[in-house]
Order: structure tokens, then sequence, then C-alpha cells
């Protein structure tokens, strides 16, 4: 069936014949503008109304249709011929439709600012197999805050100073660092952890905890860019701990940080303690948990004394048997502490105090059973 040659597509030769529809349909398609009042006299105003009036019907019986004409009768073609009363494709030839294409979102892989936060964990590295003063490099980093905090206010506060202070590093800050209000530079964050890990942790434990903010960290983002889209989320909450989980988390990013993790804590005690002959570590492959692994407290010792009046002798916690599970905990460890959400805090500060809490936590849970 056709659409009968009175209909919308010969509107330039019947415009005439239905002006008043037309009218009412353009009126009714398109938005009224917002009332403007004008300051003149009532004869001025009916001047211009006349005017205008002559010059539509000039428009008119010249045969040119406004735009909202023609919208119009396209709108009650397609509709007729949604209802059976016309061919649709002969109005979808004449008026062409393109249908929107999905963009693609570009990736930020962030580079220059992942190759800064990578290279931490090979100067940690360094520091500790060439036995640097950890004390010396808190007061170096606490300095160092003295400097970033006020800049980062300046920046905060006063926009041609956030202008320079952007074009020369912005490179290395997060966009969101960038165009979001009152957010704190991540470089603060980043020392603020260092610095409490460092001050509180067993030095053997700190340095690892730094690893992980370095490289577990690079390689949550880093995987979950790449494959994040190919894995399922994470739930929001984590089965029976009930603990909440950060959204936008995938399981690529997941056990990427939690390999990585496994990796630098089995690698460091394995490999690194003993070809530097670390000092006091809270774990070494002969004596498996020591030192300040060892929970010393009343609760520790009574937990001892209940297990070995039960007949419990012991679990061998050195060699590999023990290796191997601190790695698989600790790996769980930096893959949940990753993922975790707490709030507005910055994953900077929060990794490695989590992942080193729970590392040097397990240690002491683990010597209960040390045979």
């Amino acid at each position: 069936m056709t659409i009968p040659p009175n209909d919308a597509f010969t509107l330039a030769s019947h415009s005439d014949a239905t002006p008043s529809l037309r009218s009412s349909r353009s009126r009714s398609l398109t938005r009224s503008p917002s009332p403007k009042i004008a300051f003149t006299t009532s004869q001025h105003v009916a001047n211009n109304d006349i005017k205008r009036r002559s010059s539509r019907r000039q428009r008119k019986s010249s045969g040119f249709v406004s735009e909202s004409a023609k919208l119009a009768d396209v709108d009650e073609a397609l509709e007729r011929a949604l209802h059976g009363n016309g061919h649709a494709n002969g109005i979808a030839h004449q008026y062409k439709t393109i249908a929107p294409t999905a963009q693609v979102k570009k990736i930020d892989w962030e580079i220059p600012r992942k190759v800064l936060h990578s290279s931490i964990g090979f100067l940690t590295l360094y520091l500790y197999a060439s036995h640097g003063s950890p004390e010396r490099v808190v007061i170096v980093l606490s300095g160092a805050l003295l400097v970033i905090v006020p800049s980062d206010i300046l920046r905060l506060n006063y926009p041609p100073f956030e202008r320079t202070y952007e074009k020369v590093l912005g490179f290395l800050m997060r966009e969101s660092e960038k165009v979001l209000q009152n957010h704190t530079n991540g470089v603060i964050w980043y020392i603020l952890g260092v610095v409490f890990v460092l001050a509180l942790y067993p030095l053997d434990v700190a340095v690892m905890s730094i690893m992980i903010l370095s490289w577990a960290d690079t390689a949550a983002s880093t995987f979950g860019r790449l494959w994040g889209s190919r894995t399922p989320p994470l739930p929001p909450r984590i089965p029976i701990l009930g603990l909440p989980l950060a959204p936008r988390k995938s399981l690529a990013g997941f056990l990427a940080a939690s390999i990585t993790g496994a990796v630098i804590v089995s690698s460091f005690w394995s490999w690194l303690v003993p070809a530097v002959g670390g000092v006091d570590p809270a774990w070494d492959w002969a004596h498996g948990v020591s030192g300040p692994g060892v929970d010393t407290s009343s609760l520790g010792q009574n937990m001892k004394t209940i297990l070995r009046d039960a007949g419990f002798a012991g679990l061998p916690t050195g060699g590999w048997v023990g290796l191997t599970i601190i790695s698989v905990v600790s790996g769980l460890v930096t893959g949940i502490s990753e993922a975790l959400d707490v709030g507005n805090l910055d994953d900077n500060l929060t990794l490695p105090i989590l992942s080193g809490g729970f590392i040097w936590g397990f240690l002491k849970l683990f010597s209960w059973f040390s045979s």
C-alpha cells in the first residue's frame, strides 16, 4: 500500500491545502519559546503583530514550508506507516536515518604515573639491600611532605598556580586529581603510607608492603583496564566477612594483585633476605616465623599452652611448606586490600597499611601453631 499523494511527500504542491492543520501540528511538536516582555506601547505591539502575520502569509503563498511543518508531516507519515497505512521502506528511503554508533572509550594507561609508581619499589629494594637506615628514609620523606602539602594547598586554592603546577607535573597526576575540586594529590597519600609502615612495622614487612603498593597496585590497575571488561565484577561485599568492596573492581584486577603479592612475598623471603643478610626478619627459611613475627603477648602464649596441652605438636612454619602457606595468604590479603572500599581514603595510603598489617598479623597467628 502506498501513501496517497496528498500526504507527507507532496508538501510543496499542497502547502496551502490545510494551513490550519499544519500550523497546529507545528505548534504541538515544537517547544514554545520563553515568554518575552516588550516594554513598548500597545499600538507598537499591534503593528509588529500585523507585520509578522503578513510576513507569514507571504512565506506560505510563495510555497515555503517551515521545518516544524516538515517534521509534523514526516511524523504523521511515519506513524501511518507503522500502523500499516503506508510503506515504511519508502519513508526510510527518502528520510534516511543513521543509527548512532557506539564509541569505544579510549583507555588512559597513565604510563608516566605508573612508571613513577613502580620505580619506588626498585628504590626500596636498593635501600634494603644496601642496609639503608629506615629512620633516615622517614626523615627525608617527612621533609618532602613539608614542601608537597603547601604546594597542593596552593594548587587547590589559586587557579594561576594550579595552571603552572599542572603544566609542569600534570603528567604524573590522575585525571581525577586535575578535574575534581578539592582532590588531593595522590603523592601525598603515597608518602604517608610509606612513612607509616616504615615507622611502625618490622623492616622486612614494611619493605614488602611498599613493594606491594608499588607493583601489585600497578598490576591490578593495568590488567583491570586491559581485561576487566572480559571478566565478571567483584561482588559488593566479601562473602562471610561482609567487608565492602569498591565498585568497578574486576576479577582480572583482583587476580593480578593477588598473584603479584604472592610472588613478592615468596621471592623476598626465599631469595632476597638470605642474599643480602636481612637483619632480624619476621620469617626465615630455617626457623619459620621468628623475631618480630612471633606473638609474644599473653594471648599468644596462652594459646600455645592450650594447644600443647591438647596434644597438638605444632606445624613447620619454615621451608617450602611454611613459605607456601604465607605466600598464598599474603596474595589473598593483597588482592582484598587493593579492592576494599574504605570510603574516601586513597588506596595509596590504605594498601600498604592494610596489606602489611594483615601479613604481620597472620605471622603472629601462624606462630601459635609453630612446632
